[in-house]
C-alpha cells in the first residue's frame, strides 16, 4: 500500500498565526512526546507516527509550491514531495497524486493507495489502524473504504459516515457497508446520528489505484502526469467527497476508536498544548484557562482573567473568549496582506518594516539562518538591498568572490548583483531592501546549493 499526505489546506481559523503559505499544520506548539519543553507542528506530529507505524517510508507528501519550503525545513530536505502548480482542493489533489503514481513512480493499477489529511490529531494506534486499509479494499472488494471515528459526543463539525445496519455482520471483518452520508448536521441531528450508529468522517479514502484511473479516463483526461500538470487548473475546486465519494455506491467503512480530532480552532488546539504560555510574558495566577502564543520579542502579560487565547506574531495581535475562537476566520478574510512572518527551507524571515513614497518602496526584514543552510545564489533587477550582520558567522559570496562575515559587517548589494549567504553557525541579519517593485518574483536563482556556489567560484577564480 502507498500513502499520500494531504498537505495543501490554508487555513485561517488560527489567525494571526496561521495565513497563504503557514497553515495550522506548521505551527509548532504541540508538545514533542520525545523531548521535554521542545514544540512541535502538526506535520512534525504526524510524521513521527507515520514513523512508528513504519508507514513513513511509502509515504508521499502531496502539497502547493507555497507550502514546499517549510515542509522541507521541518521534515527534511529529502521529503517525497508531489506538488500542486496552485491551490484548489482534495479532488484535483487527489488526482494528480494517483497520476504521480501510475505515470511517473509506475504503481500497478492493482495496488492500494490510501490518502490521509495532514492536520490529524491521533493516538499513534490511529496509524496502525491505517495498515488494516489495504486488507479491507482487497478483501471487501469495494471501491472505496473509509476510516470513520467513532463519536464521543454529538459534534456539529463533523461529517457523519452513516453504516448500513442490514450488513453490520461485517463488523467481524473490521468494516461495515456505508448507507450514506450526513455533512455538519445540529446537535439534534447528530444525537439522532449516533443513534443509528453513525461515524465521524476521518477524511481518509483508500481504493485500488486502477479505480480513480478509470475516473479520470470517464472525464477524458489522460493518464499522464506531465499533462496533468499543464490542465490543473481545469479540474473542478471541489472536495474529494463532492466529486467522487457521494457518487460512489460501493463503500465500506472500517471503525476507529480511539483519540481523534480536528485541531482546527484555538479552542481546541490549546487543550493539546502542554504549556499556558509560549514566547515572552506572563499569566498571573488568577487567571484560569488561558494560554498565551507570542511571537513578538516584546512581553506579553494577562492578568485576572479566565478562558481566554491571546495570539501575537507580526501579522496581527488577537485576544479571543476560547468559546468564540471558532469565529476568528470571519475577521480573518479583513486582513489579506503579504505574511509578516514565513519559515523556508533554510530558516525563517520576519518583516520589520514597510514604506512606499514617490514610488519607491523600502522593505525591512529581520532573516534567521539555520547553521550550515544557505539562501540561494540569485539577483535582482529592480532593488537593491543592505544586509546588517547582527549575530553568528557565515560565507558571503558577491558576483562570484567568498568572504567570511560576522557581527557588525554591512554588505551592500547593488541592482543586478549576483549574491548568497551560508551560515556557519545561526545567523542573523537585518535587510533592508529598495526599489521600484518589491516582489518575489523578482528573483533569478542561479544556484541552489551551496556546493553549486563554490564549485563555480572555485571555477571563475582559476580562469
Amino acid at each position: 500500500m502507498r500513502l499520500i499526505l494531504l498537505s495543501g489546506g490554508s487555513g485561517k481559523r488560527l489567525w494571526p498565526l496561521s495565513n497563504n503559505s503557514r497553515s495550522k499544520q506548521f505551527l509548532k506548539l504541540l508538545p514533542d512526546g520525545q523531548e521535554p519543553y521542545k514544540q512541535i507542528s502538526m506535520i512534525q506530529r504526524v510524521w513521527q507516527q507515520l514513523h512508528k507505524a513504519n508507514l513513513a517510508e511509502r509515504t508521499i507528501v502531496s502539497t502547493s509550491k507555497s507550502q514546499v519550503d517549510m515542509i522541507k525545513s521541518q521534515l527534511g530536505s529529502d521529503i517525497p514531495l508531489i506538488i500542486e502548480p496552485s491551490r484548489r482542493d482534495t479532488y484535483p489533489a487527489i488526482v494528480l497524486a494517483s497520476l504521480y503514481l501510475y505515470s511517473v513512480e509506475g504503481v500497478k493499477p492493482d495496488e492500494v493507495v490510501a490518502f490521509v489529511p495532514v492536520d490529524i490529531y491521533a493516538e499513534e494506534k490511529f496509524f496502525h489502524h491505517l495498515n488494516t486499509l489495504e486488507n479491507i479494499v482487497q478483501y471487501s472488494n469495494a471501491d472505496l473504504a473509509l476510516v470513520g471515528i467513532q463519536p464521543t459526543f454529538p459534534s456539529e463539525k463533523y461529517g457523519y459516515i452513516v453504516p448500513d445496519i442490514s450488513h453490520m455482520t461485517d463488523l467481524g471483518e473490521g468494516y461495515r457497508k456505508v448507507s450514506y452520508f450526513t455533512e455538519k448536521p445540529n446537535r439534534e441531528k447528530a444525537r439522532h446520528l449516533l443513534t443509528e450508529g453513525a461515524l465521524w468522517n476521518g477524511g481518509v479514502f483508500a481504493f485500488k489505484l486502477g479505480y480513480i484511473l478509470n475516473h479520470i479516463k470517464k472525464q477524458g483526461m489522460q493518464l499522464n502526469y506531465n499533462e496533468m500538470i499543464k490542465q490543473f487548473t481545469r479540474l473542478p475546486k471541489n472536495s474529494f467527497d463532492y466529486e467522487v465519494v457521494e457518487k460512489t455506491k460501493n463503500i465500506v467503512v472500517t471503525p476507529y476508536k480511539g483519540k481523534w480530532k480536528d485541531l482546527g480552532t484555538w479552542d481546541t488546539l490549546t487543550e493539546e498544548m502542554d504549556t499556558p504560555l509560549i514566547g515572552k510574558g506572563s499569566i498571573s495566577f488568577d487567571c484560569q484557562n488561558v494560554h498565551v502564543i507570542n511571537e513578538l520579542d516584546i512581553p506579553v502579560s494577562v492578568l485576572g482573567l479566565s478562558n481566554l487565547v491571546v495570539a501575537v506574531n507580526p501579522d496581527g495581535i488577537l485576544v479571543t473568549d476560547k468559546e468564540a475562537s471558532p469565529r476568528v476566520k470571519e475577521i480573518a478574510n479583513q486582513f489579506e496582506e503579504r505574511p509578516k512572518y514565513e519559515e523556508r527551507r533554510w530558516g525563517w524571515y520576519r518583516v520589520l518594516d514597510y514604506t512606499n513614497n514617490d514610488s519607491t518602496e523600502v522593505l525591512t526584514k529581520r532573516i534567521g539562518i539555520t547553521a550550515s543552510k544557505n539562501l540561494s545564489y540569485q539577483k535582482h533587477f529592480h532593488r537593491s538591498e543592505v544586509w546588517v550582520i547582527i549575530s553568528g558567522t557565515g560565507l558571503f559570496v558577491l558576483n562570484d568572490k567568498i568572504w567570511e562575515v560576522k557581527p557588525g559587517d554591512v554588505l551592500q548589494i547593488p541592482v543586478g548583483a549576483s549574491h548568497g549567504i551560508k551560515a556557519i553557525t545561526d545567523l542573523e541579519i537585518i535587510e533592508v531592501q529598495t526599489g521600484i517593485e518589491l516582489i518575489e518574483e523578482d528573483i533569478v536563482r542561479i544556484f541552489m546549493t551551496w556546493e553549486e556556489v563554490e564549485a563555480y567560484c572555485t571555477h571563475v577564480a582559476r580562469e
